[in-house]
């Protein structure tokens, strides 16, 4: 059974006639159920984490994310976002989830998520010490750290993500590797972190297929040493798009099912109001 819970509607609008292109792909591809999973800085209810997070000074990194998020950003409500899923689901298998940034404050999260029924909720490291690390027009910043330092601040959120209890799902797990800045010393340590951390916070592995077509590592994330060890630790997995596109929506599923099935997976899980159901890869 094919599924892909991990996909944004941001491009857009929330109008039918353009989100039921997701539909569309989904079905092409032989989806059996899909999942909305919209970015947290889609609602004004997380803007002013925004504003603690980043790094918003007149460098050219703070320029630049001043500038972020002020485009496309803060548009729709959650109570508007849970209207719009009402609606799609008495036409479509569709589930309603989030995909949260890891921000420092996580008891401010919890009382933003607390309200709304979530099928499930993904969080995910988009920042490290203030600076969205994956946006290509601030790539030069890359250059002004070590990569041991960027592997530690990695782990560090990913486990403040998992002790917070929040989340179902890490996702994207170690797509630090995105522009191809690769380590010459042992990661190990660091992937074996993160896994414990989310073994003991029963989180799942996001085995997403956007760093393989949108970013020059053209990968599937997590690369194959993360995915040995989710293996040991005997992490359940989901396999996704990360579209932001309709026609992205399901994009190299197929692949990813036979990327996880080299480490031993026969099996996937099926999300529905913060319920597991395990189901077979297909």
């Amino acid at each position: 059974m094919k599924i892909d819970y991990h996909m944004h509607f941001e491009k857009g609008s929330y109008d039918k006639t353009w989100v039921e292109g997701f539909f569309q792909a989904a079905k092409e591809r032989g989806l059996a159920e899909i999942g909305i999973s919209e970015h947290s800085h889609t609602f004004p209810e997380f803007k002013e984490l925004y504003y603690e997070d980043l790094i918003l000074d007149d460098s050219a990194m703070g320029t630049f994310q001043q500038q972020w998020l002020k485009s496309n950003k803060f548009k729709y409500t959650l109570d508007d976002y849970f209207r719009f899923m009402a609606e799609l689901q008495k036409e479509h298998t569709v589930r309603t989830g989030i995909e949260v940034c890891n921000f420092q404050d996580q008891e401010k999260v919890k009382d933003i998520l607390k309200d709304y029924d979530f099928d499930y909720v993904i969080g995910s490291v988009h920042f490290l010490h203030g600076w969205a690390y994956d946006c290509s027009e601030i790539i030069a910043e890359w250059q002004k750290h070590s990569l041991q330092d960027i592997y530690e601040w990695y782990t560090e959120e990913a486990e403040k993500l998992a002790d917070s209890g929040l989340y179902d799902v890490l996702g994207h797990p170690f797509n630090i590797r995105l522009f191809k800045f690769l380590p010459d010393f042992d990661v190990t340590p660091y992937l074996e972190r993160v896994a414990k951390a989310m073994k003991k916070a029963n989180m799942i592995v996001d085995v997403n297929t956007g760093t393989f077509y949108r970013y020059p590592i053209a990968e599937i994330t997590p690369y194959p040493d993360f995915m040995k060890i989710a293996a040991k630790y005997d992490l359940p997995i989901i396999t996704t798009s990360d579209a932001h596109k309709p026609e992205d929506c399901g994009a190299y599923n197929q692949q990813a099912v036979e990327y996880v099935k080299q480490f031993g997976y026969t099996t996937t899980l099926q999300l529905v109001g913060k319920q597991r159901k395990v189901i077979d890869l297909g």
